[in-house]
């Protein structure tokens, strides 16, 4: 089957002296983002030759401890979400939804 479309999503990492990330910005044209500040990312690629996931993981200076960990707790539960879709495994996306709760209960997020 011939691609009939391409969309490109574009992260730009401004990066200090030490080469630390201070801005991030993301735009998706097909989404209607431009330019968007970010404070934290989170890339995983599936590289199916080698069988493993490649990762960008990315926080400014400013990001605060609060919001990494609602972000993760987000992210963790969207993981979740994305498993089940993916595989239609309910019972352990059911064990996934326990282990997100656990992890908000534990950071006091609820």
């Amino acid at each position: 089957m011939a691609i009939a479309h391409t969309s490109e999503i574009k992260l730009t990492v401004g990066l200090d002296e030490n080469r630390v990330p201070e801005t991030l910005t993301w735009s998706a044209e097909d989404g209607g983002v431009e330019n968007e500040d970010a404070k934290a990312m989170m890339l995983s690629v599936w590289d199916s030759k080698n069988r493993e996931s490649l990762k960008i993981d990315l926080w400014t200076k400013e990001m605060p401890v609060d919001e990494m960990k609602i972000f993760f707790h987000q992210t963790l539960v969207t993981m979740a979400d994305t498993f089940m879709k993916a595989t239609q495994d309910e019972k352990m996306t059911a064990t996934m939804k326990d282990f997100c709760e656990y992890f908000a209960e534990k950071l006091e997020l609820k």
